[in-house]
């Protein structure tokens, strides 16, 4: 099955956008993100926001992105995550790394 970037093997490129509800601030949860980040190579960033959650920006392979995904829902991470809030999107090649902001 082909999906709409025409990619077969899930590795056309994406940018996936995650708004991560709970307690995850303050807890080294920007920092457990971006080791997995940076283990599926993924560049992008994990920011804290004014009303407590943390976005997570990360552009890369679909399959690594997903993975990523995967991992921040897992009930492995530091703190507590209540509700992952996603979307996928085109990537805007914008990034460099994975940092915390």
């Amino acid at each position: 099955m082909t999906d709409e970037a025409g990619s077969e093997d899930g590795t056309d490129r994406v940018r996936l956008t995650a708004h991560v509800h709970g307690h995850v601030q303050g807890v080294g949860f920007r920092w457990w993100t971006r080791s997995r980040a940076l283990e599926l190579g993924l560049v992008g960033y994990a920011s804290n926001q004014a009303d407590g959650r943390v976005l997570v920006v990360a552009e890369g392979p679909r399959d690594s992105a997903l993975a990523l995904l995967d991992a921040l829902r897992s009930g492995t991470t530091p703190g507590q995550v209540d509700l992952v809030v996603e979307r996928v999107d085109e990537p805007r090649g914008d990034l460099v790394g994975f940092v915390e902001r």
